[in-house]
C-alpha cells in the first residue's frame, strides 16, 4: 500500500480490484474468492464473490492460534453499576463457542435470524459474535426499545431466537426488559421458538415456561458437558447482520452487511483510518444499537487484535463530566471515538475542563467524532482540552464505515473546522445538482457515491431489493444518495451541512441549517443548538434556532438571543431571515445523540408526529412544545 493519502487513493482508482485484493491479505479465507468484485451479481456487484470465511473466527480463534490468547480482548466498564470486568482472547473465544453451542442447540443454524435485545454488558458482544460464529444472522434491537417497534422488526427478520436481558440501566432508573418483549411476542405476527434471558441481579425477570430460558443455566449445562460450537464456514455474500433503520415510510429499513466485504473494509480502516494496531486499546463510547457499535465496539476493533473498550454510562451525570477521562485513563484508550453531542454535553457542565485535571490522558493520540456535524467551536474546545488531533469523519448506518475521513495511519492531513475531510478508497464522491450534473467547488448540491459502493457497505434492504433501489439509487442513477447536503472546497474537502430535508427554503433562497448552526455554536455562551424551518405565509419557511447555554452562564437568556440572531445577520446575511431564537433547557436527542430536528420541526408546525422510537427522553418534546407555544408556533402557519 501506499504511504500517502494522495498515492493511497490514487492507488484505488487505477485498480480497485487490486486495492481491495491486497487488503483482503488481512483476513484468513476458507476458500478464495472467485472473483474480487462480480458486477454481475446482487443489485450494483458484490465484493469477493465465491470466498468462504467466518467472522468470528477471524475476530477471536485466529489471534488465540496465532499465540496472543492471553492478549486483551474487551474490558468491560460500568459506572452504572460499578463494575469492571476484562476478557482475554482466550477467554472471550471461549464464552463465545458456549453460547453458540447453546444456540445451536436450540436449533438456530446457519441463516437463521437471531434477535439481540441487550443492554450494553459483555454478552451484548458475546450474542453478536455468536450468532456470526455459527453462520446465524444477528439483528440488534436497542435494549428498551418500545415494544411496538420491536414488533415490526420480529414481523420482518422472523428470527428463530431472541437473546435479551432481564433489565437495563439508566441513571436513577431499571428498565425491565421482559415485559416490552413479551409486549412484542403478542403482537407480532412471527412468534420466535426460543428466548434466552441473561438475569441482572439489579432486576430478574420471570421467565415463560417453555419458550423462555435462563441464559447463565443454559451456559453452565453447555461448558459442563463440554458442548462448544466450531466456526460455520459462510459465503462472503452471506448476511453477517441486518440492522434497522428509520424509513421515511414508518416501516424501518433492515440494512444487509455481509461477512466477507465487512470484515476487509473494517481491518482496513483500523491501521489506516484510525492508526490503532494489534495490542492497542480501542473505545467507541457508542451502543450496540447503532452502527458504530456493530463495526467499532465489537468487529473492528477484535479483527485488528485491539482490545475493546464496551462502556455502559454516559458522558455526563454518571457520575459527572469527566467519566470519559477516567475510563481512557484507567485503560490506557489509545483512540476515543464518540459523537460530537457527547463533547457538547461534556462543554457544557465543564466549560473549563477542571475534571481533565484530575486523570493522566498521555496514551490517547486523538479523538474521532461522527453521528452528527462536529461544528467547530466544539472542536475547537476539545483540541484546546485534549491537545490531540480532533478528527471529524462522516459515515452512515448504510456504509458501515467511513465515507470520508482524516487517515491518521496513512497521514495526517490539514485539519479543517467543519469539514470531516476527504473521501476514503472506495468512494468517489461527487456533489450533484438537480440535472445530476457535478457542481462547483465551494457550491451546496446533493452528495453522492458514484456505484459501486466500496466492500463494507450494504448490498441491499432485508429481502427487499426493491425498495433498496427506490430508497438510494433511482434519484441519481449509477450513484448512491445520501440523502445528505453539502460542498467540496478546492481541496476536495467535504462539508457535510445538512441532510437534504434539512435544507430550508426561504423565499427561494436555499439554505443550509448546519451553516447557520455553526454561527450559533460559536457563541461563547451557546453550549449546543439546533436550527429548523419552520412553516410561514410570506416566505414558505423561515429559520428557528433553539440554543441551550452553558452552565454557569448567568445572563438574561433574552439578550442572548438577541445576539445570536445578531451573529447569523452578520455572517450569513440578511437573506436568512433569522430572527428566532429560543432558549430551552435541553434538545431532543436519538440515544446516539442525533438531534430530532425533524420532530421540532412538526411540533412548531403543528403537524402530527410518531414518537420516534430511538428518543432519550420523551419528556423533552413536552418541554420544546411549551417553548415554542409561549412564542406563538405550534399550530400557526
Amino acid at each position: 500500500m501506499a504511504n500517502t493519502y494522495a498515492d493511497t487513493y490514487s492507488a484505488w482508482m487505477k485498480d480497485p480490484e487490486a486495492f481491495w485484493a491486497e487488503a483482503a491479505k488481512g483476513i484468513d479465507w476458507d476458500k478464495p474468492w472467485d472473483k474480487v468484485f462480480d458486477a454481475d451479481a446482487g443489485v450494483y456487484g458484490r465484493w469477493f464473490a465465491g470466498a468462504m470465511c467466518n467472522t468470528a473466527y477471524n475476530c477471536l480463534d485466529r489471534h488465540v492460534k496465532a499465540g496472543n490468547g492471553d492478549a486483551l480482548a474487551l474490558i468491560y466498564d460500568s459506572p452504572m453499576t460499578g463494575k469492571v470486568e476484562k476478557y482475554t482472547y482466550a477467554q472471550l473465544t471461549d464464552e463465545v463457542a458456549t453460547l453458540a453451542g447453546v444456540l445451536a442447540d436450540k436449533g438456530v443454524g446457519k441463516g437463521d435470524r437471531v434477535i439481540v435485545y441487550m443492554p450494553m454488558i459483555p454478552q451484548a458482544a458475546i450474542a453478536m459474535l455468536a450468532c456470526a460464529r455459527i453462520g446465524a444472522v444477528h439483528s440488534v434491537v436497542f435494549g428498551g426499545f418500545a415494544a411496538k417497534e420491536l414488533a415490526t422488526r420480529l414481523e420482518d427478520a422472523k428470527p428463530k431466537a431472541i437473546l435479551s436481558a432481564s433489565c437495563g440501566l439508566e441513571p436513577g432508573r431499571v428498565i425491565a426488559y421482559k415485559p416490552l418483549l413479551d409486549e412484542a411476542i403478542e403482537i407480532s405476527s412471527h412468534k420466535p421458538e426460543t428466548c434466552i434471558v441473561f438475569q441482572r441481579p439489579e432486576k430478574a425477570a420471570d421467565l415463560t415456561a417453555g419458550r423462555d430460558h435462563d441464559w447463565q443455566g443454559l451456559c453452565d449445562g453447555a461448558r459442563a458437558a463440554g458442548r462448544k460450537a466450531g466456526c460455520v464456514s459462510v459465503a462472503a455474500t452471506d448476511p453477517l447482520y441486518i440492522l434497522y433503520t428509520s424509513g421515511t415510510t414508518g416501516q424501518p429499513k433492515g440494512v444487509v452487511r455481509d461477512n466477507g466485504g465487512h470484515m476487509v473494509a473494517l481491518n482496513w480502516t483500523m491501521s489506516n483510518i484510525y492508526g490503532v494496531s494489534a495490542g492497542d486499546v480501542y473505545w467507541a463510547a457508542s451502543d450496540v444499537g447503532w452502527v458504530v457499535g456493530h463495526s467499532y465496539i465489537v468487529y473492528a476493533p477484535l479483527l485488528a487484535g485491539c482490545a475493546t473498550i464496551l462502556f455502559e454510562g454516559k458522558p455526563v451525570g454518571t457520575p459527572d463530566a469527566g467519566t470519559f477521562w477516567r475510563v481512557i485513563s484507567d485503560h490506557g484508550a489509545k483512540v476515543l471515538f464518540t459523537a460530537p453531542t457527547a463533547f457538547r454535553a461534556i462543554k457544557k457542565e465543564d466549560p473549563k475542563g477542571e475534571f481533565l485535571k484530575k486523570y493522566d490522558l498521555s496514551g490517547l493520540k486523538a479523538l474521532f467524532l461522527a453521528g452528527e456535524r462536529a461544528d467547530p467551536d466544539t472542536v475547537q474546545w476539545a483540541e484546546d482540552m485534549l491537545k490531540v488531533p480532533v478528527i471529524d469523519h462522516w459515515w452512515q448506518t448504510e456504509t458501515g464505515w467511513a465515507i470520508a475521513a482524516n487517515p491518521m495511519g496513512i497521514e495526517l492531513l490539514p485539519i479543517k473546522h467543519g469539514s470531516p475531510s476527504v473521501a476514503m478508497p472506495g468512494y468517489d464522491v461527487q456533489i450533484l445538482d438537480e440535472n445530476h450534473k457535478q457542481v462547483a467547488a465551494g457550491k451546496m448540491g446533493a452528495i453522492c457515491v458514484k456505484l459501486p459502493l466500496p466492500p463494507g457497505c450494504f448490498p441491499t434492504l432485508w429481502q427487499n431489493d426493491e425498495r433498496f433501489r427506490s430508497s438510494y439509487l433511482v434519484d441519481y442513477p449509477g450513484y448512491y444518495m445520501t440523502a445528505d447536503a453539502g460542498y467540496k472546497d478546492a481541496d476536495g474537502y467535504l462539508y457535510i451541512m445538512a441532510r437534504t430535508d434539512d435544507i430550508i427554503n426561504v423565499a427561494g433562497h436555499r439554505l443550509s441549517t448546519g451553516g447557520m448552526e455553526e454561527v450559533l455554536a460559536s457563541h461563547p455562551d451557546v453550549a449546543e443548538c439546533a436550527v429548523i424551518g419552520v412553516a410561514d405565509q410570506l416566505k414558505g419557511q423561515v429559520p428557528c434556532g433553539f440554543i441551550v447555554l452553558k452552565a454557569g452562564v448567568d445572563r438574561d437568556p433574552a439578550e442572548i438571543e438577541k445576539e445570536v440572531v445578531g451573529l447569523v445577520r452578520q455572517k450569513i446575511g440578511p437573506v436568512a431571515a433569522f430572527k428566532l431564537a429560543m432558549t430551552v433547557a435541553r434538545l431532543p436527542k436519538t440515544r446516539s445523540g442525533k438531534i430530532l430536528r425533524g420532530t421540532m420541526r412538526s411540533i412548531a408546525d403543528g403537524e402530527a408526529y410518531n414518537m420516534p422510537a430511538t428518543i432519550d427522553d420523551p419528556a423533552i418534546l413536552d418541554e420544546i412544545t411549551d417553548v415554542l407555544k409561549g412564542r406563538g408556533y405550534g399550530g400557526r402557519v
